[in-house]
């Protein structure tokens, strides 16, 4: 009976261990310099709004820039709608530089079109 019983189960097991299963490793904030709020102007290039975080490509004077921003559900809830989000639009992020020579920000809060979104 026992052999019986694993003919049946292996099956399971072994789909289940092979199963495939996301992998979205998130990033601490311990890595930002949480001392030096910034306030950056630019022109959104790209953007995601999706989990685990919604992010910007943001095209600033110095350069393009990566910015972080909160997760969707979040953003959904104060009013930050994916379509303001769009390529094109002038935003103004204020946030924390991941460190002195990053093109990374952390933003802590988002202003487009005259509305100011916290995200944090």
């Amino acid at each position: 009976m026992p052999l019986r019983f694993f003919s049946f189960l292996w099956p399971l097991l072994l789909s289940t261990l092979l199963a495939p299963t996301p992998v979205d490793a998130h990033h601490g904030w311990s890595s930002y310099d949480n001392k030096t709020l910034l306030k950056i102007p630019g022109t959104i290039e790209q953007s995601t709004y999706k989990n685990p975080h919604g992010t910007l490509q943001l095209k600033t004077k110095e350069g393009s820039l990566t910015v972080i921003l909160a997760p969707p559900s979040r953003m959904e809830t104060r009013g930050l709608r994916e379509n303001m989000l769009s390529p094109g639009t002038s935003v103004e992020v204020e946030g924390y530089r991941k460190n002195a020579a990053s093109k990374e920000l952390r933003a802590e809060r988002i202003t487009v079109d005259k509305k100011t979104v916290e995200l944090r």
